[in-house]
């Protein structure tokens, strides 16, 4: 059996918090406001695999208002929702996740951000898409950061 999910998920920027995407900490001025690390692409992977799997989505799992998730590693988190995924028989057929973003350029973090997914699922890297891309200007036009992804999940 197949099952296809979609997340999206969007952060504004901040001064003084770090900015990290999927799992990647960016040098940058800004970060993303959020009760975790905000690692909005990670945050959107994680609602598709829930939503694939029809688990609801983070803010259940893990809600915004609960203390041990405060400035919590997405990364982390992420790994508890591959355990439920692979609880549930299925493993990742592969990902797609589109981060929007004005500023900063992310294409020189996109191989390790592609990395750091592959090994929390334990698959080939070849399974695992990262593409950023601007609005040019228009929609979060620099004031956040964006993110969607895709996941193909199969039954093992």
């Amino acid at each position: 059996m197949i099952r296809v999910g979609n997340g999206y998920d969007v952060h504004k920027l901040v001064s003084g918090r770090r900015l990290v995407l999927c799992g990647a900490e960016i040098p940058c001025d800004k970060g993303l406001m959020g009760h975790s690390d905000a690692d909005v692409a990670v945050h959107a992977l994680m609602d598709a695999i829930l939503g694939a799997l029809a688990l609801g989505d983070i803010g259940q799992l893990f809600p915004d208002n609960a203390p041990e998730y405060k400035d919590a590693d997405s990364m982390m988190l992420l790994m508890d929702v591959v355990t439920a995924m692979t609880a549930k028989g299925y493993a990742l057929g592969n990902l797609d996740i589109t981060i929007i973003a004005e500023q900063p350029k992310l294409a020189p973090f996109i191989p390790e951000m592609r990395g750091n997914l592959a090994a929390v699922f334990g698959c080939d890297i070849g399974k695992v898409s990262v593409k950023a891309t601007t609005e040019e200007g228009l929609g979060l036009a620099g004031q956040g950061i964006g993110a969607y992804a895709s996941v193909l999940l199969m039954m093992q």
